[in-house]
């Protein structure tokens, strides 16, 4: 029977447009018997109406129902007193329906099987490649083998290679489950394991024990490769995210190397520049929500070098009304600039009030793509990035510039910089705006994976400090591998230990590290710095 009314279904296909409409089918449900309603039910699904695959889920969940009063069909939702009447092509309500106004559109087992291939069949079929290969990803997931003959029938004329390779697998899973010959679904069970992923994993454990020896061999064969090809894919993972929390630790701790390596200034206050980077990312989503909504996806473009300013500028004031009375004296350098972290998330906590603030993602940087059996988000992806071209700029600046030459050598022998006419406390207040600015630019890029709110600053100072300290006050490059070692350290132990110990594990590891080599990975050279 199925065979007949599938056949009839891409027979159907064939035939010109004089075919009878989707609605004059659907008035054809109620009559006959199940036999003639299998029949309609593969010409509704042969019209391609993107209308028919909800009249077919009401006629399969029995809620399809003829009026009494003038024979409309209608979706009725509910019973006794709630039920409630829906026009099943569109879904608008009609209303309350009352006792004993419709009949029921009958259905049985040997129908019901028709109108899950029909369903199939219908969304197999559409005109556009995605909704296809959404569709057979789905029966790869659920395989049915009653829907063999559609999906047979819909790879014979699929052209899109990506769907043909996806309807193939489809029909592989079904074939697991169906009655063909041993040779069939051993085959079957090769190509879901090529497949692979969790789903194929979920598929083959289940044929582990089948009753056909050579089905159940073959099954544990190809959970043994899925499972050792998802066992290095974990590593993969793992590592993908130690690189983004690498990415994180970087952007947040090299402007503080930059200020501590050059000018030895504890900054308790970094922690807070970030925050105010990330508030000015919010403020300008906000006046471009306002005034030029067409702009939002060029917002963090817009907000980054603002954000440099603004978190530059706060810097270079704290630098000349508090820090450069302070130098040489650290606890009151330490002191007075966490004073300063408290003065901003008090403003902050007036201007903004103390709950979360709300920074979109450009549509650029929302979702995710699948790379193996890793799933990478476009935001982390694209912060990796950032984090590099801001590490790359700063060093051609550093390299390159005028302003970079006189920095490096305030930093190697500031005495001998002095008196070679280098204004010092000129390039200590801009070297601290320029710490201050990238503190900023890593806000820009933490208020797309975390909470903007006057706390955030506080969870990155310490980690901020430990990359410093762990790849070497004041040298870029040991800020760069101690950020990415670290970060892939803290993930490759969060799954043994836990987050908090692996934390802690790493704060023991820093410790004992800094006992035989204090300066660092990378320590500065330098004639004062040696000095």
């Amino acid at each position: 029977m199925r065979l007949i009314v599938t056949a009839l279904l891409w027979i159907l296909l064939a035939l010109p447009s004089a075919a009878a409409s989707l609605e004059e089918l659907i008035a054809k449900l109620p009559d006959g018997s199940f036999t003639d309603r299998a029949e309609v039910v593969a010409e509704i699904a042969a019209t391609g109406d993107p209308r028919a695959a909800a009249v077919l889920s009401a006629l399969g969940d029995g809620e399809l129902a003829a009026q009494k009063a003038d024979g409309a069909l209608v979706r009725v939702v509910g019973r006794g007193a709630s039920a409630t009447a829906y026009d099943p092509l569109t879904g608008t309500e009609i209303g309350p329906v009352a006792s004993r106004s419709t009949d029921a559109v009958k259905v049985n087992n040997s129908l019901r099987r028709t109108i899950r291939s029909a369903l199939a069949t219908l969304t197999l079929m559409n005109p556009d490649p995605a909704q296809r290969l959404a569709a057979a990803g789905e029966a790869f997931r659920n395989p049915d083998p009653e829907q063999l003959e559609a999906l047979g029938a819909a790879l014979a004329k699929e052209t899109d290679a990506r769907v043909k390779a996806a309807l193939a697998d489809a029909q592989a899973a079904a074939t697991l489950g169906s009655d063909a010959a041993s040779e069939a679904r051993v085959a079957a069970v090769g190509v879901v394991g090529t497949h692979g992923g969790s789903d194929a994993l979920k598929l083959l454990t289940q044929m582990q024990t089948d009753k056909d020896p050579a089905v159940a061999e073959a099954a544990k064969s190809a959970v043994a490769e899925i499972e050792r090809s998802q066992e290095m894919w974990a590593l993969a993972q793992n590592l993908w995210f130690g690189l983004s929390l690498g990415s994180v630790l970087l952007l947040a701790a090299v402007g503080l190397a930059i200020t501590f390596g050059v000018m030895g200034v504890i900054n308790m206050a970094h922690g807070e520049l970030i925050m105010i980077g990330a508030y000015t990312t919010f403020v300008t989503q906000e006046l471009i929500r306002t005034h030029a909504p067409q702009l939002f996806d060029w917002s963090l473009a817009i907000a980054a070098p603002l954000a440099f300013l603004v978190a530059g500028g706060i810097g270079v004031a704290i630098e000349r009304g508090i820090v450069r009375f302070l130098y040489g004296r650290p606890l009151e350098t330490l002191l007075a600039t966490w004073g300063v972290s408290l003065i901003l998330q008090q403003l902050v906590r007036t201007f903004f009030g103390p709950s979360n603030r709300e920074v979109g993602n450009p549509g650029w940087m929302s979702g995710s793509f699948q790379l193996g059996e890793m799933l990478v988000t476009w935001n982390r992806f694209y912060i990796i990035i950032f984090a590099l071209l801001v590490f790359a700029g700063l060093q051609l600046l550093l390299k390159r510039s005028l302003f970079g030459l006189q920095m490096r050598a305030v930093t190697q022998n500031r005495p001998m910089a002095s008196e070679m006419g280098i204004r010092t406390a000129r390039v200590d207040a801009l070297t601290f705006g320029l710490g201050a600015g990238i503190a900023g630019l890593a806000g820009v890029a933490l208020s797309q994976i975390d909470n903007v709110s006057p706390n955030l600053g506080q969870g990155y100072i310490i980690d901020s400090f430990l990359v410093v300290v762990f790849g070497g006050a004041g040298n870029l490059w040991g800020t760069f591998a101690a950020a990415f070692s670290l970060g892939i350290a803290n993930k490759f132990l969060e799954p043994f230990a836990g987050a908090v110990l692996g934390k802690i594990l790493i704060l023991v590891f820093i410790i004992l590290f800094i006992q035989k080599r204090p300066r660092g990975l990378f320590p500065q050279r330098g004639r004062a710095v040696e000095a």
